[in-house]
């Protein structure tokens, strides 16, 4: 076993650094989707959301500058490049959406896909004993849930 420089196992931490990329390209599709929805929202929410559609996207490029850290903290190349995002992406892509619901639900579809990639990062780094990716992920997973649930309960739907 080859151990890097801050002790855990370099080809599990390479195999971590494939899935962070991937969580990446994903946050990547995301930050861009709120940024689109934050421009485009229209009606009589407008201004409750476009606040709250900044917050989300301040937030997600926040997310995306610590993944891209991590990825180099474990030794690897984080994507860089927007083909490299939209070809590893699997979270849905939101086009000319301006209306209040249907941003809200592209939040919560995102947010999911999300939370899936993360928590099978958070047992692949528990299991790499990476707690730096382990706290990381724990911290979005946790953080996310209750994005899911506020958005939901603007939709009027159960989590």
């Amino acid at each position: 076993m080859t151990v890097n420089s801050i002790g855990l196992d370099t080809s599990k931490t390479k195999d971590l650094a494939k899935d962070l990329n991937n969580l990446l390209a994903n946050f990547q599709i995301y930050y861009q989707n709120l940024r689109g929805i934050h421009w485009n929202i229209k009606g009589k929410r407008f201004f409750d959301l476009h606040v709250k559609f900044e917050e989300l996207y301040t937030d997600a490029n926040m997310k995306v500058d610590l993944i891209a850290e991590r990825i180099l903290t474990l030794g690897e190349t984080p994507f860089h490049t927007f083909s490299d995002y939209v070809e590893n992406a699997k979270i849905p892509i939101g086009k000319n959406i301006s209306q209040d619901e249907k941003a809200v639900a592209l939040i919560v579809d995102s947010l999911s896909g999300l939370l899936k990639i993360e928590r099978a990062i958070l047992d692949k780094s528990d299991e790499a004993n990476d707690e730096g990716t382990n706290s990381m992920m724990s911290d979005f997973i946790t953080e996310q849930e209750k994005t899911v649930w506020m958005m939901k309960a603007w939709l009027n739907e159960t989590v």
